[in-house]
């Protein structure tokens, strides 16, 4: 298969085989949600997540996310996303153990990211806390020289607005000797003569690695959905205008969705003909818009 004829296009079947029959290089960023571990049951032979033993589910997911790196280019990125099951009783700590075993298979791993759902679901456990984070795991090729665009997801700052934490907020912006700790900030005429705009960054401070977005549901979908909040700064760091984002579990296809959006390609694997199906629908959608939008 050539590289122009990968844009824009869904793949039905087995992602592990019709990643091999993906070109080498060719893909600019990955950004996935695997089936987890136990969760459920889609009725397809071959499917991830419905393993005997967790350590054939990590196996499996390592030999995707090998063949991953082949088609990845060198300046490319992977985020993964991967929630926890318990086991009797007993935390798995599954996320984690996907992230070291490919860091044992030579991916860099950047940053692990608390995915925060304000609306998580309540549960009936009484001698536990309710969780309501999952991981997303920042991977390179290359530990430098990748892409990443740190501007595109900037934050607004916190320290002169009204929700900063800090002693005394926004008083401190301007005021001579405003700052009086001596710590590691002890000497810096930026910070304490007053010139705390000369040390933050004029179009806000890099994003944090605690990303609080709601769940969300698609109408045309009667499974759980990728949040479209939570794949947009996945796109805009680590993918270039123009480039291709991979998902290898595309789903109902909110990472195709999303990379459309955005100004980029998209590649989407699926064993499940009806979920697939149900992807190609959506994205001729937001495929119109962007028509109109362009001849409007």
């Amino acid at each position: 298969m050539k590289k122009s004829e990968l844009a824009n296009k869904i793949f039905t079947g087995d992602s592990l085989a019709s990643l091999k029959a993906l070109p080498k290089n060719s893909i600019d960023c990955i950004v996935t949600s695997p089936p987890y571990y136990g969760q459920r049951d889609y009725g397809m032979d071959g499917q991830i997540g419905n393993e005997s033993k967790l350590e054939e589910y990590i196996e499996n997911l390592v030999n995707i996310f090998n063949e991953c790196k082949r088609v990845l280019k060198d300046s490319g990125s992977l985020w993964l996303n991967l929630g926890d099951k318990y086991n009797k009783g007993n935390l798995m700590g599954m996320p984690w153990r996907v992230a070291l075993a490919l860091q044992d298979e030579g991916w860099i791993l950047r940053n692990d990211i608390i995915w925060h759902k304000p609306n998580a679901m309540p549960h009936s456990a009484k001698n536990r806390l309710t969780t309501d984070h999952e991981y997303i795991f920042f991977f390179t090729k290359k530990a430098k020289d990748y892409y990443y665009d740190q501007d595109a997801i900037r934050e607004e700052h916190k320290t002169f607005s009204e929700d900063s934490k800090m002693k005394g907020g926004r008083n401190h912006f301007g005021k001579n000797g405003g700052t009086p700790e001596k710590g590691k900030n002890s000497g810096n005429s930026n910070l304490h003569d007053g010139r705390w705009d000369q040390a933050f960054h004029p179009n806000g401070r890099n994003k944090r690695t605690v990303w609080n977005v709601p769940l969300s549901k698609f109408r045309g979908a009667h499974f759980a959905v990728f949040p479209e909040r939570l794949i947009e700064p996945c796109i805009l760091a680590g993918c270039p205008k123009n480039g291709i984002v991979l998902d290898p579990f595309f789903g109902a296809g909110t990472t195709g969705f999303v990379a459309a959006q955005q100004g980029r390609k998209y590649v989407g694997l699926e064993l499940n003909p009806e979920y697939a199906e149900i992807a190609e629908n959506r994205l001729k959608t937001v495929q119109t818009e962007l028509l109109n939008l362009c001849e409007g």
